[in-house]
């Protein structure tokens, strides 16, 4: 996607962006400096919408919570899913005050979030030193070359529930 830059800020080619989304973004980015200046993690914030209402919204709570996956668009899905009480957030858009890495984004997929917008770049993160493109590569690779050692075991006693939930008459898809 190609950008443009007026009155210093870049815009998305063709996108039509509103008063209201640049308020939301701003709030992204409100949150993701009270995350920090917190001592909580990271310099990221996350807002999601729904209808022109405010659902939810996190910062990175890495440091603060001890666990990894706590980045803001995490925190932001959790609140978001639990207050609309679905996983489906279809109808909903995010503002992210930094382009997803590779793990929120997935996130991102899997609640079928259906517009994001985001404002620092993954170029703009790795210069501060959180640098994911790593992450993309080694997706790309064979199991057998990825630095993260990965073993199969078991899958023939493992497959088992794969079955039962192929059979499962009240499953839910996801």
């Amino acid at each position: 996607m190609r950008t443009s830059v007026s009155r210093g800020r870049a815009r998305a080619v063709g996108e039509n962006v509103s008063a209201a989304d640049e308020r939301w973004m701003r709030l992204a980015i409100a949150e993701s400096l009270k995350g920090m200046h917190a001592g909580e993690g990271g310099p990221f914030g996350c807002v999601i919408v729904r209808e022109g209402e405010l659902v939810s919204k996190g910062h990175n709570r890495v440091i603060s919570t001890n666990d990894p996956t706590a980045h803001a668009e995490v925190v932001a899905l959790r609140r978001a899913a639990r207050r609309l009480g679905r996983f489906d957030l279809s109808d909903c858009v995010l503002y992210a005050s930094c382009e997803p890495c590779p793990m929120c984004l997935s996130a991102i997929y899997w609640a079928r979030i259906r517009k994001v917008f985001f404002a620092n770049t993954k170029r703009d993160a790795a210069k501060i030193g959180f640098a994911d493109q790593f992450i993309y590569e080694e997706l790309e690779l064979p199991l057998e070359r990825r630095k993260l050692q990965m073993v199969p075991l078991l899958r023939n006693e493992a497959v088992g529930a794969f079955v039962d939930w192929s059979r499962k008459a009240d499953r839910v898809n996801y």
